[in-house]
Order: structure tokens, then C-alpha cells, then sequence
């Protein structure tokens, strides 16, 4: 990566080696939900976790197998309070599991990361892996909603953004408090080939599922039984399908700036003492909701329909990848999304 990130990165023997016996002795995820982003990571995770054979921790994303993306969010600080920094917090969150469960967790940056696949084969050489793939235009889109709605990104406008990776490359119009300034570059996201590549030169075909979101979306449960037969697990259970993390549309940037920092209590000392006060008449589960709620009524709506020829150049320019992934799956993913007239 150009962004400075890689050069201070932490490699896997030196964040893996002093832990490795507690390792060997505790829980370790014995498969992972690798990505992509806005795929259904989140409602495959939520639904597997209630698989009474099957233990994920509360704490989705742990992230800290994928090196190369933890110097920048170290340190500016943005990683999450819950989120594990260290590898003992990172296997204390697999202590609950009980013996005959299998253990996963889920997090959807291991498909773009460098460096998760060694690490995860270097930890569990036997893992099973899970991806799941979407349209590109689509993805993009959705992904640039995503990063306005956590305040990685700030422009607005799609194509505008898109525009801007060359600068960001080179650490410029960087927004300020960024936590990871590589996410901004868009079309990294897309090498879905090099992507596959990393898991397939580091685990066996059959420690593999590849699914496309199209299908997720299509027969939700059937999707979802057919990762419990992968993962081995009883596939006859009831599954409640569920819809998680949906995309939606940043309505004001000035409202959703002022929401966040009364979350955080930010600049201001006033704000400090507001949320000091605050906290000291409710509990954070009240807090949680409140803040939900006020999101979801002043700062998001519903997304704005796709710019169709934006979309329409995305997949000329994506067209390469798409038939590299139809390729590897022995699948028609080019006329399933469109990309037969794509020039």
C-alpha cells in the first residue's frame, strides 16, 4: 500500500510467537468469514452465531489477523473499545466456546488485508474460509455509503471520490481522523482475483467456500444451509434469516458531525460535560439505543437511486475481474450481473 501503512505494520510471528502456547492450549476460530464488506457478512455472522454447534464472540470484526491494516488505526486510536488489541485479548474472546463447538469469527477487511491469509493459516493451518463476493458497481456504492455513515469518508459524491485515489495514494485529501486512509483507495477493493489468489496458494480448494450476494439475497436459508455443510455442522435446524448493516444514505454531513461528537464528547468542553452527565443517568445499552435512534430518525435516509452511468463505466472497468472470478467458480457472473454489453 501507498498510504504508509504497510512500513510499521506488525508481522504474524512477532504479533503470534510469545502467545503461541496459550494458543495451543486454548480456543482458536477454526473458520472465518472473510469479507466482502456490504455482502452479508453481517447477517451471515449474526445468523451463524445462534447455530446451537457453533460459538462466534460478540465482538464482530476483531480484525488483528490482517497486520498490514493495524499501524493507522493503532495509532490514531480509532480502533473500537471492544475491538481486541493484543493476541491474549484476541483469544480471550474464544474462552466461552464450549469443546465440541466450532469457532468462527467474522471479519470482513481478511479479503482485502495482505497479510490475513498467512496469518490465518499460520494459527489454524486448518481453517475453513468464507467469502462472499457482490457486483462491482454495486459493491463500490454501497461500500462509499459505508464509509460516509462511520466517518471514514467525507465526499459525498461517489464519482468525486473515486477521483480523488490518486491523491490519497500519496496521503493526500486525506479527511481528517481517518482511521485507515488505505480503505479510501476504492479499486483496491475490486481485485477480487488477487484477492482469491492469497486464500487459494495458502489453503487446500476444500477449505474454501466462495459465494456470490446475489444468491444470499435470492434464498436466504438455503444459502445459509449450505454453509453449515461446509463448516460440518447440523444443517436441519430452524434458521431465522436476518437483514443486518442495510445501506442507507448520509443526509447532512453538518447533523451527523454534531451527533458524533456529542457521542463522543469531543472539542468542546461543554460536550464533555454533557455526556459525563448523561452517562451518569443512564446505562450504555440506553445509551446505544438512543444514539440508534437519533441516527436513524435526523442523520440517515434512504440511499438516492445509482448513478446508472457511473455504474455502467465501474463495470467496464471491472469487466477484467468479474470474468477472473466467473473463471475461478465455473460460473456465468457476466451475464448474471449485466457485464455481456460491457465493452
Amino acid at each position: 500500500m501507498s498510504t504508509g501503512e504497510r512500513g510499521d505494520a506488525i508481522t504474524a510471528r512477532e504479533l503470534f510467537a510469545p502467545d503461541r502456547g496459550a494458543a495451543a492450549s486454548g480456543r482458536v476460530p477454526n473458520f472465518f468469514i472473510v469479507g466482502q464488506p456490504k455482502s452479508g457478512t453481517t447477517a451471515l455472522y449474526e445468523i451463524l452465531r445462534r447455530h446451537p454447534q457453533i460459538f462466534m464472540p460478540d465482538v464482530k470484526e476483531p480484525l488483528l489477523l490482517a497486520t498490514d491494516l493495524q499501524a493507522r488505526s493503532r495509532r490514531s486510536g480509532a480502533a473500537t473499545r471492544r475491538r481486541p488489541d493484543t493476541f491474549d485479548e484476541y483469544l480471550s474472546l474464544f474462552a466461552p466456546a464450549e469443546p465440541q463447538q466450532r469457532v468462527g469469527e467474522a471479519s470482513a477487511l481478511y479479503l482485502w488485508s495482505r497479510d490475513a491469509a498467512a496469518n490465518i493459516a499460520w494459527l489454524e493451518p486448518a481453517a475453513r474460509i468464507i467469502a462472499i463476493f457482490r457486483e462491482p458497481a454495486s459493491f463500490l456504492r454501497s461500500l462509499h455509503l459505508q464509509l460516509l455513515q462511520n466517518h471514514t469518508e467525507t465526499q459525498k459524491d461517489l464519482r468525486k471520490a473515486l477521483s480523488l485515489e490518486q491523491a490519497r495514494s500519496r496521503g493526500k485529501r486525506i479527511p481528517r481522523g481517518c482511521p485507515r486512509p488505505a480503505a479510501l483507495l476504492y479499486s483496491e477493493r475490486v481485485r477480487y482475483a488477487e484477492q482469491l489468489s492469497r486464500y487459494q496458494e495458502t489453503f487446500a480448494p476444500e477449505q474454501l467456500l466462495v459465494m456470490i450476494y446475489d444468491d444470499f439475497r435470492a434464498d436466504n436459508e438455503e444459502t445459509v444451509r449450505s454453509v453449515l455443510r461446509f463448516l460440518d455442522v447440523d444443517d436441519t435446524v430452524p434458521i431465522e434469516t436476518t437483514e443486518a448493516n442495510p445501506t442507507v444514505r448520509l443526509r447532512s454531513r453538518r447533523v451527523d458531525a454534531i451527533v458524533h461528537e456529542v457521542s463522543v464528547g469531543r472539542r468542546h468542553p461543554l460536550l464533555r460535560t454533557a455526556k459525563a452527565g448523561i452517562k451518569a443517568l443512564t446505562s450504555e445499552r440506553m445509551r446505544r439505543v438512543a444514539l440508534r435512534t437519533t441516527r436513524q430518525s435526523l442523520v440517515f435516509g434512504e440511499p438516492d437511486p445509482p448513478d446508472e452511468r457511473l455504474a455502467q463505466e465501474l463495470r467496464a472497468r471491472f469487466k477484467p475481474e468479474v470474468v477472473a472470478l466467473s473463471d475461478y467458480l465455473g460460473r456465468d457472473l457476466v451475464s448474471l450481473w449485466g457485464y455481456g454489453s460491457v465493452d
